[in-house]
């Protein structure tokens, strides 16, 4: 079974080549494939580690990682920000999870790679919330069958939300996610930068509108690029 790792990134100079090793260390098998949405390619020419496929693509995080998975030559898709560190077996785990014929896909629990008693409730928050609904968010590591994810149609091309639109699909259409109690580890500086409490009211506010019928090109301008 084929592993390719998608990474949409945008002005990510300072952590891809930190990302891709990351990746390497834990199986250099695996596919790399580093998806730009940046017009200039600045983060595609900050890389200076071999053995990863890089793509351009137009802005746009659903398009960028629709983009990756035309080029990717894996059996299973894993669509992983740049900032965010897979667990330890991560690919065995998922290898072990995609060959349950029950599961189309899944995600990792969420840790927050910072201090404090607030991250450590919104990891509670968001681990409960991904069980409970099925619907893990795009930070979790969400991974898809290949074929699946192109039969569905793949991301919709919407500038925010893309990762709750696709889940929600799949639960429409009678697919089922597998969520591995393993944590991915995603950076804290949108949090740090923003505020915790300011930062987590305001996705949450955004994700309810959203489910309430607002749709995304309205929400966007709550959301900072």
């Amino acid at each position: 079974m084929k592993i390719s790792v998608i990474i949409p990134v945008l002005r990510e100079e300072a952590v891809i080549n930190r990302a891709i090793d990351r990746i390497r260390a834990m199986d250099g098998a695996v596919e790399i494939v580093v998806v730009d949405g940046d017009p200039q390619g600045k983060t595609l020419g900050a890389v200076t580690r071999d053995h990863a496929l890089l793509v351009a693509s137009e802005t746009g995080r659903g398009r960028q990682m629709n983009e990756g998975a035309r080029e990717a030559g894996g059996d299973v898709l894993v669509f992983l920000h740049a900032d965010t560190e897979l667990p330890a077996n991560a690919f065995p785990s998922i290898s072990s999870a995609m060959m349950d014929c029950r599961f189309v896909g899944g995600a990792f629990d969420l840790a927050i790679d910072g201090q404090g008693v607030l991250f450590r409730l919104i990891e509670k928050v968001a681990s409960l919330r991904s069980r409970l609904t099925r619907i893990p968010y795009g930070d979790q590591a969400v991974f898809l069958q290949r074929d699946y994810f192109m039969r569905i149609g793949g991301y919709r091309d919407i500038p925010l939300m893309e990762d709750v639109d696709l889940m929600r699909r799949i639960k429409a259409g009678g697919g089922r996610i597998c969520i591995i109690r393993k944590k991915v580890r995603t950076s804290a500086r949108r949090w740090e930068r923003e505020g915790i409490l300011r930062c987590t009211l305001r996705n949450w506010t955004i994700v309810i509108l959203y489910l309430l019928g607002v749709p995304p090109k309205r929400l966007v301008k709550w959301y900072p690029s």
